[in-house]
C-alpha cells in the first residue's frame, strides 16, 4: 500500500514538473517570438543605427511606416529629428532640406522648409510647371508655375468706374472672384472705407509688353523684383485686383492708409489674400505689394491668415504635397 502511494507521488511529481516545464517552454518561447519580432521592428531599428529609445518613438510617431523605411536607408542625422518636428515638413522633400541645410545653416528649419517646399532654393525662373487650371480660384501662378499663352479665364465681369479708375472696360476679374470682391468692398464701404481697383486682369500679350517696359526702364534684375515674367503673372488668371483707395489712391502709399490695415484684418472673410507680403521676398521672389490681393476662396483665405504664410507655402503644403 506504502509503495502504491509512493508511485502515485511520484507520477503526480511528474506530471507537475511536466505542465511546469510546458509553461516555462511557452513563457521562453513567447519572450524569444517577441524579441525576435521586437528585433524586425523600426523602432528596433532605429536604435540599431544610433537613435535613442525616445528618438525612435517620435520618429514612429510623426512619420509613416513608408517614411520610417526611407529614414532606416540612411545614415543617423540629428537634423532629421529637427526638421520633422516643423508644421510644413514634407517627406518628399528630406533630401532638399538637408542639402539646402549644407548651404545656408544659418538660415532657421522653418524657413528652409518654406524655401524648400516652394521651389525657392532654385533660382528664379530657372524650373517651370505648367499651372494646373482645373483648380479655378486655387491655380498656382509664381515665378516657377506659369500659364501659357492660350489661358483667357472665361466669365470675366467688368468692374465699373465706380469701383475701378482707368478707360471703361479695362478692369475685369473671373464672375466668382467678382462677385466675392464686391462683397468685399460693400463691407470696406461700410466700416467707412472707400476702394478703388488700379489693375486687375491683364492677358498674356499685355503682361509681356507691361514687363518688357519695366525691363527697359529698370534693368531685368528691378523689373524682376516688380513685374513678371510673361505666363507668370497672376493677372492672367483674372482673380487679382490691384487695390488702392480715394484717400490713398498711389500704390506706394497704400500701405499706410486706414483700408490696407482694414483689409490685412478682413479680407479673408471674403476670401482674399495679400499676396506678396513684407518679410516674405525670399519665397514669393517679389518685393513687397499691399495693393496687390488675390482670390483663393474663403476657406484657403482664412488658412493662409490664421497661419501667417504665402499662397506659395499654402500650395505647397495643403495642395501640392
Amino acid at each position: 500500500m506504502k509503495r502504491k502511494k509512493l508511485k502515485l507521488k511520484k507520477q503526480a511529481y511528474y506530471i507537475f514538473a511536466g505542465i511546469v516545464g510546458i509553461f516555462v517552454a511557452i513563457i521562453l518561447g513567447v519572450n524569444f517570438y517577441n524579441d525576435l519580432k521586437y528585433k524586425e521592428s523600426n523602432e528596433a531599428k532605429l536604435i540599431t543605427i544610433g537613435y535613442t529609445l525616445e528618438q525612435a518613438k517620435k520618429i514612429e510617431e510623426k512619420l509613416t511606416k513608408e517614411e520610417v523605411e526611407k529614414i532606416l536607408n540612411m545614415e543617423k542625422n540629428d537634423n532629421i529629428l529637427s526638421l520633422i518636428e516643423e508644421k510644413y515638413f514634407l517627406m518628399k522633400n528630406l533630401d532638399n532640406y538637408l542639402e539646402y541645410m549644407k548651404k545656408e545653416s544659418e538660415k532657421s528649419l522653418t524657413e528652409i522648409i518654406a524655401i524648400v517646399n516652394t521651389h525657392a532654393n532654385n533660382k528664379w525662373y530657372s524650373k517651370t510647371f505648367e499651372t494646373n487650371i482645373d483648380l479655378k480660384e486655387q491655380m498656382l501662378v509664381n515665378k516657377f508655375y506659369a500659364l501659357n499663352e492660350n489661358y483667357n479665364p472665361e466669365n470675366l465681369k467688368t468692374l465699373s468706374l465706380q469701383y475701378a479708375y482707368g478707360e471703361p472696360g479695362t478692369n475685369k476679374l473671373i464672375d466668382y472672384a467678382y462677385d466675392k470682391y464686391m462683397d468685399l468692398w460693400e463691407a470696406a464701404n461700410e466700416a467707412g472705407y472707400y476702394l478703388m481697383v488700379n489693375s486687375s486682369y491683364r492677358d498674356y500679350e499685355s503682361q509681356k509688353q507691361t514687363y518688357e517696359y519695366c525691363k527697359a526702364a529698370k534693368g531685368e534684375r528691378k523689373a524682376d523684383e516688380i513685374a513678371a515674367h510673361v505666363g507668370h503673372s497672376e493677372h492672367q488668371t483674372g482673380l487679382v485686383v490691384d487695390m488702392t483707395s480715394k484717400n490713398a489712391p498711389e500704390d506706394f502709399k497704400f500701405k499706410e492708409s486706414e483700408e490696407y490695415k482694414w483689409l490685412k484684418e478682413n479680407a479673408h472673410k471674403y476670401g482674399f489674400i495679400e499676396r506678396y507680403p513684407e518679410g516674405k521676398t525670399f519665397i514669393t521672389g517679389y518685393s513687397p505689394e499691399s495693393w496687390h490681393w488675390r482670390y483663393v476662396g474663403i476657406d484657403a483665405a482664412t488658412v493662409i491668415y490664421n497661419e501667417n504664410i504665402t499662397y506659395d507655402e499654402y500650395y505647397a503644403y495643403y495642395i501640392e504635397k
